[in-house]
């Protein structure tokens, strides 16, 4: 039977702000959601001290560089400028004798990859042509699911972000990682035609976005004209807007989706959980819809996802993710993910079901193509939710 880890006692802390006493604050962050939201100025400047102690643990710039004179990297956001011997916010590149040392470029990246059978894993399957077979034959194998069918599932190491409740955080141990090149992945593909998507993720693709667009742009030349091979994204979306929009061409080509995973909407609850500005993610969600969305509506090229964890990314965090989403489009799909203890979030429990009720039922008054993934983690059965269908189950 599973566990229902959203039972399970959690000790008190005290709010570094307000000092009340809650268990449900994490001790990783040190103030409680409600100091952020109205306390902003007070509440941050204890968190971001706490993100700069996290990263020197992993060996990483406890802030963007920001050195007048230095080599900038335009990769993302962050707009990294280092100095002699300083290293971006990625820890991907660096500054060594005033010229840009790079351990990734548009041939090699440090990425694992492995196969991914469809239809798990995805966030998308649920609508996409690799879970429902919709674009078949343009852009499916089968009418049906893909059963049999694999994605071949693309680990990029590094980031622009720094989740303090990371599912996949070891991406941050750079040194460990594999070195992978465009003809290996190339290769790969061609040899094994049961390969009917590419996903980017990570850590997330935008540090070493140059390769993964060079490398998307190789299998779709080289594969035979009747190969399906989907392109498609997870990330943070903070890419530089110019590196996003090529994405998104490849995506429409392939019959990929871009999925944007919006962590939270609150600028200083965005940048407690993450250490970064949600500012340039929702203006790339945005670019992505108004140069792609319509152009292929019945099989969305761009979508959205939300980590609800407890007690952070709450109702209101959902409701105000749902209402920028729907005045572009309420048929945009998203997806509320259940919350699993890990990095540095280990304090807190798995997503209360109280919570995710509540955020399902905000999300669902804005947008009319709501999902949730990972309800085994409360204990639900796994459900076939398709296209337009939300999930109302033990209310």
């Amino acid at each position: 039977m599973l566990r229902r880890w959203s039972y399970i006692s959690y000790s008190e802390k005290e709010c570094k702000v307000c000092k009340a006493r809650s268990s449900f604050i994490s001790e990783s962050i040190g103030v409680c959601v409600e100091c952020l939201r109205n306390r902003f100025d007070e509440a941050l400047e204890y968190v971001e001290s706490k993100h700069r102690k996290i990263r020197l643990e992993f060996g990483l710039p406890p802030e963007p560089p920001k050195t007048p004179n230095g080599i900038p990297c335009k990769l993302c956001m962050n707009n990294c400028v280092m100095g002699e011997g300083e290293r971006g916010y990625c820890g991907l590149r660096m500054n060594k004798y005033n010229k840009l040392v790079q351990i990734v470029d548009e041939k090699t990246a440090l990425l694992h990859y492995y196969l991914d059978p469809h239809v798990t894993n995805c966030c998308s399957s649920w609508f996409c042509p690799a879970g429902t077979g919709c674009g078949y034959p343009n852009y499916a194998v089968k009418n049906t699911a893909e059963i049999g069918y694999y994605n071949l599932a693309l680990f990029f190491y590094g980031c622009s972000f720094n989740c303090l409740f990371c599912q996949n955080w070891t991406h941050k141990f750079l040194e460990n990682a594999e070195k992978t090149t465009i003809d290996e992945l190339v290769n790969v593909t061609l040899k094994n035609s049961r390969i009917t998507c590419w996903c980017w993720f990570g850590g997330s693709p935008e540090p070493q976005a140059p390769f993964a667009i060079k490398a998307s742009k190789r299998i779709l030349e080289e594969k035979p004209a009747n190969r399906i091979v989907r392109i498609c994204f997870e990330w943070n979306g903070s890419g530089n807007p110019a590196l996003v929009k090529r994405v998104g061409e490849l995506a429409l080509e392939s019959g990929g989706n871009i999925k944007f995973d919006l962590k939270a909407y609150t600028p200083s609850v965005h940048k407690a959980l993450t250490g970064r500005s949600n500012e340039d993610v929702l203006k790339n969600f945005e670019l992505i819809y108004r140069e792609f969305y319509e152009k292929r509506r019945s099989m969305p090229v761009l979508t959205a996802t939300t980590l609800l964890v407890p007690y952070y990314v709450d109702e209101v965090e959902v409701g105000e993710i749902a209402k920028f989403i729907a005045s572009l489009d309420p048929e945009i799909p998203y997806c509320l993910l259940i919350f699993h203890p890990d990095f540095m979030m280990k304090d807190l429990p798995v997503t209360p079901e109280k919570q995710f009720h509540r955020c399902l039922e905000t999300a669902k008054k804005y947008l009319k193509n709501v999902n949730a993934a990972n309800l085994h983690l409360l204990g639900y059965p796994s459900s076939n939710l398709t296209w337009g269908l939300t999930t109302t189950q033990h209310k």
